[in-house]
């Protein structure tokens, strides 16, 4: 059977896509394919941003209790290891459980979309369409479309197959290490301009303490380690027992012409189109937004040419708000910006601790 559409990846994105794409043209035959399970999770640090928030919040959705994590967060520590500079911003980040937040938008999807289990593995195209190889459990099994839609992330097979568009890209690493009385900050951005040009997060989670950041592909490993030896000099303990390591690509749009949406039957959307915050990292409302638009660029419209079109209108808004995150990244990672912006004290608040703490 030939699909209509077929999407790869099920993140915010692509659940985003399917679900709006079937409510909207229940006729069409929509494939999904999902490569997370338990033992295959999208490492992240797990908090929903206000972005995000108003996002969902656009779409009339309420995150059930299940996503949530342990704690509720209400402000950041932010660290600058070189200038050993401290300062609280007030943040209305949801803390969360990352993959039970994508198995939820991904159980918002109609019953009328194909959902396979697997990982896309090829792609190409062909006369009338495109085939797709995936890899289930049960082996390997082939796919025909009519218009292939890449959500798949930093590590696009989509992307990479037909658009010669490379972006920046870093390694994300993260450990979790279970929580005990030392004091670890509840959520935390860290700024060490020696090991990474990029911040690093810690933070609390459901009994653990999660430590991780972007860094460049090169030495990855060891500008992690050097960073964390750092930072625990700098609280003046270690963290204790190593649970889990955990590491993926992230991606960081440097020119306008990183975002990709796609032509020719092929569209991008989420990370895999370049849509990712130049100075957070901060991806989820701009999957859900592109995956929006992309499904009401699909109404009603038979003409991939018409359906380029549209899309690219539809996410222009997006762009130029992203396009904005790379220069706000400069004033947030130049160091002696950073320092003097740090130095003033602009927005901070002050934190009052008890003698105990």
């Amino acid at each position: 059977m030939q699909y209509d559409a077929a999407i790869i990846g099920a993140g915010p994105a692509g659940a985003t896509f399917a679900r709006r794409l079937a409510q909207q043209s229940p006729e069409l035959k929509i494939l999904l394919l999902d490569a997370q399970d338990e033992g295959h999770k999208k490492p992240c640090g797990g908090l929903l941003a206000p972005d995000a928030q108003k996002t969902l919040a656009h779409f009339d959705l309420v995150l059930p209790k299940s996503v949530l994590a342990d704690p509720q967060i209400f402000a950041v520590e932010t660290m600058d290891l070189r200038t050993r500079r401290v300062r609280y911003y007030q943040r209305y980040y949801l803390n969360m459980d990352r993959y039970a937040f994508d198995r939820w938008l991904v159980s918002l999807v109609p019953p009328t979309v194909e959902i396979v289990r697997g990982r896309c593995t090829a792609v190409s195209r062909t006369d009338g369409g495109f085939v797709l190889t995936v890899r289930t459990a049960e082996g390997a099994r082939s796919f025909t479309c009519r218009c292939l839609i890449g959500a798949d992330g930093a590590r696009s097979i989509v992307r990479e197959t037909f658009f010669d568009r490379p972006i920046y890209r870093y390694v994300s690493l993260q450990q979790w290490f279970r929580a005990t009385d030392k004091a670890f900050p509840f959520y935390s951005c860290i700024f060490d301009p020696e090991t990474s040009e990029s911040c690093s997060w810690l933070m609390h989670k459901d009994g653990f303490v999660i430590y991780g950041g972007c860094f460049e592909k090169t030495n990855c490993r060891e500008a992690f380690e050097r960073q964390k030896a750092r930072l625990a000099d700098f609280l003046g303990h270690d963290f204790g027992e190593l649970v889990k390591t955990e590491a993926c690509l992230a991606d960081r749009p440097r020119h306008w012409r990183d975002f990709v949406t796609g032509a020719d039957g092929v569209y991008l959307i989420g990370e895999a189109a370049g849509f990712i915050s130049a100075s957070s990292f901060e991806g989820i409302s701009s999957a859900i937004r592109s995956g929006s638009a992309l499904a009401d660029a699909f109404r009603n419209v038979k003409n991939t040419s018409k359906i380029t079109r549209s899309y690219r209108k539809k996410t222009f808004s997006l762009r130029c708000k992203l396009f904005l995150k790379i220069w706000k990244r400069w004033f947030m990672y130049t160091p002696w910006v950073r320092s003097l912006i740090m130095r003033s004290g602009i927005e901070s608040i002050r934190v009052r601790r008890s003698k105990e703490d």
